[in-house]
């Protein structure tokens, strides 16, 4: 009796141990795709000021709005409003070409972002995990795509968050 009691023990226990360590290493992924985000984030930004004078300075702040493990809809809100005054303004064919590449980045990005978001919420949301509590105190990722996506990245419009619910940042 005891023994298959012991037994238990130990293959719960060296379950949530691996459990507990993919969870780590699925959070380690998350922020560098988080990382790999912002850059292709700052890298578009940059680009725009570089090609539209005119939003140089407007980019410039986009750019300072950094994305944060708890809320990431600062950055794509900011994204989004930049993306709108952008479709305003006329540009080169060579300023175009620039930033249809920062756009593809970008959307590249987003999915691999998407994905990691995808896997550790579900390991993070088994019930065991949950009762366990053994993702910690790292906060739940969310899904995010932008508003203002190019076509060929997204098939459709409208900033996401969360569980595919639109974000309630006044759009």
């Amino acid at each position: 009796m005891w023994t298959v009691v012991a037994v238990s023990v130990t293959v719960l226990i060296t379950w949530a141990y691996a459990t507990t360590q993919r969870l780590d290493r699925l959070h380690i992924r998350l922020d560098r795709s988080r990382d790999a985000l912002q850059a292709a984030l700052d890298r578009r930004c940059a680009v725009i000021a570089a090609c539209y004078p005119d939003l140089a300075s407007r980019a410039r702040r986009v750019e300072e709005v950094r994305l944060r493990p708890r809320n990431v809809l600062d950055r794509l809100a900011a994204e989004d409003e930049l993306r709108a005054a952008l479709e305003r303004q006329e540009a080169s064919s060579s300023g175009k070409a620039d930033l249809a590449d920062a756009d593809t980045r970008v959307s590249l990005a987003l999915r691999f972002y998407n994905e990691a978001v995808a896997d550790t919420r579900a390991l993070r949301l088994n019930p065991v995990v949950r009762t366990l509590r053994l993702g910690g105190t790292a906060a739940m990722p969310q899904f995010c795509a932008l508003r203002h996506a190019p076509e060929s990245s997204l098939e459709e419009g409208g900033a996401r968050c969360g569980d595919g619910g639109y974000a309630g940042y006044g759009g």
